[in-house]
């Protein structure tokens, strides 16, 4: 019986992306084989409950919510975690997930929204970036960079002139929480000109910094 590795399942506002402010089911899945300095999410390194495929649904069937996002840790990091992104396309989800981007994308369900992330320089994890995973973006994804100085945001320039993301995806700049000011990104984005969309954390705005939102 095909199982997954569960650290919590809850329902909230989407915070980020361009789903943002939609109620939302989150199925955040244990494990991550990244350690990003400003990782919010580090009780989901470990530990976790194994669950079975309906046992996640029912979870999920409780709150009534057509939205589901599929979290982590790195959810693609559990390769039996692509099936189950299928199973809730068939039943009529509408389905997004958030990696880190050091993971391959591509047996992700077409259905499927993607908000991949590109590690910055200051992420510490930049290394582990794969970009081959950029060819299999489709219309709909997004790809993140998380902006922790201006080094971050002018290698992130780069990278989207580089690989022609924009071309591809739309592309957001989010601030690290308490490390880059919000206005003070936005003012960098304007005065370049850049193409892209600024988010910050709406739950993080609404709940501050806790599990479970």
């Amino acid at each position: 019986m095909s199982k997954l590795r569960i650290t919590e399942i809850f329902h909230s506002l989407q915070g980020e992306s361009l789903t943002v402010g939609l109620p939302t089911v989150f199925v955040r899945l244990t494990g991550c084989p990244l350690r990003c300095v400003y990782c919010d999410t580090d009780y989901a390194f470990g530990g976790g409950e194994w669950m079975t495929y309906d046992e996640i649904l029912q979870q999920i069937a409780q709150y009534g919510c057509d939205n589901v996002c599929i979290t982590g840790g790195e959810p693609l990091a559990q390769k039996r975690v692509f099936d189950f992104f299928t199973l809730l396309c068939d039943k009529g989800f509408k389905v997004s997930t958030e990696t880190g981007g050091a993971n391959d994308i591509s047996p992700l369900d077409p259905r499927v929204m993607t908000v991949m992330d590109l590690k910055t320089p200051d992420s510490g994890e930049m290394d582990k970036n794969l970009y081959s995973n950029i060819d299999h973006l489709k219309i709909g994804d997004q790809v993140k960079f998380v902006i922790c100085s201006r080094k971050d945001f002018d290698w992130a320039k780069m990278a989207i002139e580089q690989h022609a993301i924009a071309n591809k995806c739309e592309v957001l700049f989010s601030p690290s929480y308490g490390q880059v000011e919000y206005q003070e990104l936005a003012e960098w984005i304007l005065r370049d000109k850049l193409k892209v969309r600024m988010q910050v954390q709406l739950h993080k705005i609404i709940w501050g910094e806790k599990t479970g939102v």
